[in-house]
């Protein structure tokens, strides 16, 4: 031991063991520190009882030699920390060349096992980014589960552990197998067996006794839990496959048997089962069933089972029976009865086989739909409902045949459906109009509400206008829902304060949504483009001349624009309604800060173009042209 320790145990400013601690703290070694992290020794003072260590973000940092001796870890030069510290390139390099290499460094550094977490701490930073980091363990992984010094578990959080001898990738997944006492462990375990099948050097003696595991437990689960007995089948049939040696020990446990003794319970089992193996169920429906498949598979098209809807449909052509999925689709669609899941794939795949069924019966199969679900209180709906909506081509697709009479009673029936606020069945609608312009007058006549004067405003204050109402509808009333629900747990309501502030609060949202609705509902946009100029119009710049002889200028623009201090005033004010249609040269008679005057209008010109958004126009009509419900 150092003179100076030996000469501090004595005096007994050091215990025994701390001594030996700080013996191996000498200047230049590498330590760890529990808050501060990894620290290189810089200097002793033992005069003062101190070390100094360099910290990674605390350079030159003082410590009292117990509190030192106490709380900093020792650790060699080839812990990893150590190694970036005095070389960051050759490290670098390494993880090229052998990444293994640097793996079991790591992983002896941190005790012999470490999670994906801890790891990517020590990784990410100085010696790669996030982007590099994911590509660099992808396929680390799989180097590490070949090698048999590593075990690599298939859940991120569990460890990564050091092993002392190498274990075959074989003997690793039979041991794998055996320890699975979940259903899904065990079934994962047989898909990994299954795709290492190669690496078995005597597969008849490995893999036998698996394969009599694998049908006990399918028939021991069979009635408890059926879709694992179907992924067992499945993968034993798989392995079977792969292994020419290996024997079934029930051969009358097939995938057909299966599908026949639990067809009544297809439609709760196939969710279940991963999509690979579903599609393998599915494909088999013709051979388990026989003539009674078509019946089956039809029942499950109206099951609310997306991935099933979206295949079953490969399996009739496939087996000759389109013309009976046509008659279903057609005779549902009309009756209204087909589920959500089959209209959102027959909408999305609209352009193959069953195009011809892009009628506007098909937009009363589709309001009917999202509103039973919603009716069930189902997300089922709300996936359909945001195609409608966000698909622009879709309702032409559905009328771009369709006679005007036919048009006129799917915006009708549009306008009936509780599903959708005004505003958005506005956007509906006009999509209908921008086939059969002639609807226009038809939708007009359908307002019950006492005509408004339409409102001319710029494209950019009606998306203010809009942007407001979004986030009235989708962040301001829900909240204030939420907080009437939390104030009415509160209690007594007579004297709830909170409750009651809510309910005001409430009363001016929804006022102003009504408001927004009134104001939307009647806007027309435009970009001012081409004003009439001969006169003072709306879009254009006037120039006016007082009687002293002094310049004002007015940009005369739509019913939400105003800037007094630019000079811009809306159409609608009472100076722009006093200009509005006087040529040039014309005196006219004016209320301003100043008082009353009489200004000449001496020049007008047109104000600069409001650029319309890109998405606008496609569905922009005339607002009086679409009525409200």
């Amino acid at each position: 031991m150092d003179a100076e320790l030996e000469k501090l145990v004595e005096s007994g400013k050091l215990t025994s063991r701390q001594a030996e601690q700080l013996e191996q703290l000498k200047p230049g070694t590498y330590c760890l520190h529990k808050s501060w992290g990894f620290g290189r020794v810089a200097e002793w003072n033992l005069l003062l009882n101190q070390i100094v260590i360099d910290f990674t973000g605390k350079k030159a940092h003082p410590m009292q030699l117990p509190y030192a001796a106490d709380n900093l870890t020792p650790i060699s030069a080839e812990h990893f920390l150590a190694r970036k510290a005095t070389d960051l390139p050759g490290l670098k390099q390494l993880l090229k060349s052998d990444p293994a290499a640097v793996m079991r460094n790591v992983l002896e550094s941190l005790g012999g096992s470490a999670n994906v977490n801890q790891i990517s701490q020590w990784m990410v930073g100085d010696l790669m980014n996030e982007a590099e980091w994911k590509r660099w363990w992808d396929s680390t992984k799989k180097l590490l589960k070949s090698t048999g010094y590593f075990s690599v578990p298939t859940k991120k959080t569990e460890p990564i552990q050091l092993r002392g001898e190498k274990v075959s990738r074989a003997n690793e997944l039979i041991a794998f197998f055996n320890q699975a006492r979940q259903p899904k462990e065990q079934a994962a375990a047989l898909d990994q067996i299954v795709k290492h099948h190669s690496e078995f050097d005597e597969p008849e003696a490995q893999l036998q006794p698996v394969i009599a595991a694998i049908e006990q437990a399918a028939e021991r689960n069979q009635r408890l839990n059926p879709a694992l007995s179907f992924e067992l089948v499945l993968g034993r049939d798989d392995l079977l496959e792969r292994c020419a040696k290996l024997r079934t020990t029930l051969p009358d446990l097939t995938l057909t048997r299966l599908i026949r003794d639990e067809e009544a319970r297809l439609a709760t089992i196939l969710p279940k089962l991963p999509a690979g193996k579903e599609r393998r169920v599915l494909a088999a429906l013709p051979a388990a069933l026989g003539e009674a498949w078509t019946t089956r598979a039809l029942q499950l098209m109206q099951s609310h089972h997306a991935r099933a809807v979206s295949q079953l449909p490969r399996v009739f052509s496939e087996n000759g029976q389109d013309a009976a999925l046509r008659v279903f689709l057609d005779r549902g669609i009309r009756e209204h009865s087909v589920s959500s899941e089959t209209l959102l794939w027959l909408c999305r795949e609209r352009d193959g086989e069953y195009r011809e069924l892009m009628t506007p019966d098909l937009l009363g199969a589709i309001l009917s739909a999202i509103e039973r679900d919603q009716h069930n209180e189902t997300s089922r709906g709300n996936k359909l409902r945001d195609l409608l909506l966000d698909d622009r081509e879709l309702i032409g697709d559905m009328f771009a045949s369709s006679e005007v009479g036919v048009a006129r009673d799917g915006m009708r029936r549009l306008m009936l459906s509780p599903v959708f606020d005004e505003l958005t069945k506005r956007s509906l609608l006009a999509r209908i109009i921008k086939l059969h312009p002639e609807l226009e007058s038809v939708v007009t006549g359908e307002q019950k509400e006492e005509k408004t004067e339409a409102l001319i405003v710029s494209w950019s204050s009606l998306e203010k206008r809009k942007a407001e109402y979004e986030e009235l509808i989708q962040k301001k009333i829900p909240e204030n829902t939420k907080e009437i629900s939390v104030a009415r747990s509160y209690g007594d309501l007579r004297e709830n304060f909170e409750f009651k502030a809510a309910k005001q609060m409430q009363a001016v949202l929804m006022r102003r949504k009504t408001e927004l609705e009134q104001m939307l509902h009647n806007a027309r946009g435009t970009a001012f483009e081409n004003p009439d100029t001969s006169k003072v119009s709306i879009g254009t710049i006037v120039t006016l001349k007082s009687a002293s002889g002094d310049y004002e200028r007015y940009s005369i623009l739509g019913a939400w624009d105003g800037d007094p201090e630019r000079g811009i005033i809306s159409y609608k004010t009472a100076i722009g309604q006093v200009l509005l249609g006087k040529p040039v040269g014309e005196t006219v008679t004016l209320n301003t800060d100043h008082g009353t005057g009489d200004y000449e209008i001496a020049a007008i010109e047109p104000a600069p173009v409001d650029v319309a958004p890109s998405d606008e126009p496609a569905d922009a009509v005339p607002a009086e042209a679409v009525g409200a419900e």
